[in-house]
């Protein structure tokens, strides 16, 4: 059974210390290594999500006041697909593969062989935090390792839960769970990891980035930034405009990595579009969307007051053109949407992570490619057009960690796509089979016989030698045949 170590001041870096040497210990007896232990863990994984069902729901509405249709999509059902997929394919996953030699070491056969790296750290998220704890977590174990998950204090309900879950349904000398906050977090950094998983902000995974590489370990960066929404004209706009709703305040209240964090559409489209988000938000939320139960709330009073401050700046307290109620006591921001922001100003400066989303305008939809690239790379773009140069030139233009046409969030859903970031949007990917190999080492492996040991290899050198040595790396058959006549 999976322990927990509770958030106190027991828990600093001699007992983190401990913690890993006995993880080690066990992960060193081989324990982690065979099929059977990993679909054990991953069976009891979906056996504790079924089972305290009603108990992940309460969470996390008690954290995010998430309603039970999001929570059940985008973090049980989601979790569950994962880890059914890792189940179907590990076995597949963890058979070695064969590949090609050269002539240069025939005869030879060779294969890369899937190893565990050993202990590993996972540090996630509250915004997702269920989903975004254990998803890693699968990979993890698919993969062999020894485990330790620290799940975000910000979302302290479903911590508590994820602690006591793992305790009762997995593995406890394998996989561990750590309860915390800062104190927490550093005691487990000062240690030596075969891999650190972080999901979050930029500002932590600098400090993530710098604690890991004082032992030269590796890490895997989940980031966010400003996602960007291209919006053509000659397009569905009803449909248009109920996906980039659903992949905004669908997901969490704006609360959500990949979300659309801003628009870029032409100033002639510009007020149909504004027109169409506000009748569709109407039919979504209803009149007073602080009352509606679809919404999360934000998630703590830091944050809420983050987002207000954004709305009050001054050079945008006057460009709001739908939204903008706040009600504090609740921790609730409707819905809303702000029409030509200047560039220059907080909310075009940071990532947003809540339920705002301005409008930038440019004269030619072209040219908003230039505005998305004199940004920070972000961690999604999406784009609707009908214009198949406009797709082409956005995919070969954009460098973001995933891009959608058509569409907003539903790449996440697609395991056999690489979900991660590049540049400032993160390092490394996962789902599915790239969270495996995100937690394994391919190993090289060449295999010889004593048979056909040639002595060009070895000294005197010689002419002769020489020719051979050349054709064989040159890797001709030709060749060789010329050098053994001495043509």
């Amino acid at each position: 059974m999976a322990s927990n170590t509770k958030s106190k001041a027991l828990f600093d870096s001699e007992e983190a210390l401990m913690m890993v040497k006995e993880l080690r210990v066990t992960f060193d007896c081989g324990k982690t290594r065979s099929y059977e232990w990993r679909i054990s863990q991953l069976k009891a994984i979906i056996k504790l999500t079924e089972e305290n069902e009603q108990q992940i729901y309460q969470a996390l509405h008690s954290d995010l006041s998430k309603c039970e249709t999001e929570a059940f999509v985008q973090e049980i059902a989601m979790l569950k697909n994962s880890c059914r997929i890792a189940l179907k394919e590990l076995k597949h996953w963890m058979t070695p593969e064969k590949v090609k030699t050269s002539i240069a070491t025939f005869p030879s056969s060779a294969e890369i062989v899937s190893e565990p790296l050993g202990v590993v750290l996972v540090i996630s998220a509250w915004n997702y935090p269920f989903l975004l704890s254990l998803d890693p977590v699968i990979g993890a174990i698919a993969a062999g390792n020894a485990v330790v998950l620290k799940p975000s204090e910000i979302a302290p309900a479903t911590s508590s839960l994820l602690a006591k879950l793992l305790g009762d349904y997995l593995d406890n000398s394998c996989i561990k769970v750590v309860e915390g906050a800062v104190d927490e977090t550093s005691a487990l950094l000062q240690q030596k990891w075969d891999k650190i998983f972080y999901t979050g902000n930029g500002r932590v995974a600098r400090i993530v980035m710098a604690a890991a590489s004082k032992h030269l370990t590796p890490v895997v960066l989940e980031l966010g930034g400003k996602s960007p929404v291209v919006v053509d004209s000659n397009i569905n706009l009803k449909v248009a405009t109920r996906r980039i709703i659903a992949g905004k305040w669908g997901s969490n209240n704006g609360q959500a990595c990949i979300s659309p964090d801003y628009i870029i559409t032409t100033k002639d489209y510009a007020p149909k579009l504004v027109d169409a988000l506000k009748t569709e938000l109407e039919k979504f939320y209803g009149k007073n969307p602080l009352e509606s139960k679809d919404l999360s709330r934000i998630v703590n009073s830091n944050h809420f007051n983050r987002l207000t401050k954004l709305l009050d700046d001054d050079k945008v307290s006057g460009k709001i053109v739908y939204g903008g109620e706040k009600d504090e006591s609740k921790l609730k921001i409707s819905p809303t949407v702000l029409l030509d922001v200047p560039r220059d100003s907080l909310i075009m400066n940071e990532e947003i992570f809540g339920p705002l989303l301005p409008i930038l305008t440019v004269d030619k939809i072209e040219e908003s490619f230039d505005v998305i690239n004199s940004g920070s790379k972000p961690l999604a773009a999406y784009i609707f057009t009908n214009t198949k140069k406009l797709k082409e030139q956005f995919v070969m233009t954009i460098s973001a960690g995933g891009l959608v046409v058509n569409d907003t969030t539903l790449h996440l859903a697609v395991h056999t796509l690489p979900f991660g970031g590049v540049g400032e949007s993160g390092v490394g990917a996962y789902h599915g089979k790239f969270t495996f190999e995100a937690f394994s080492h391919k190993k090289a492996v060449l295999y010889r016989r004593f048979i056909g040991d040639a002595p060009v290899r070895y000294p005197p050198y010689t002419n002769t030698k020489m020719r051979l040595l050349k054709a064989l790396i040159g890797g001709g058959i030709l060749g060789i045949i010329r050098a053994l006549f001495g043509w």
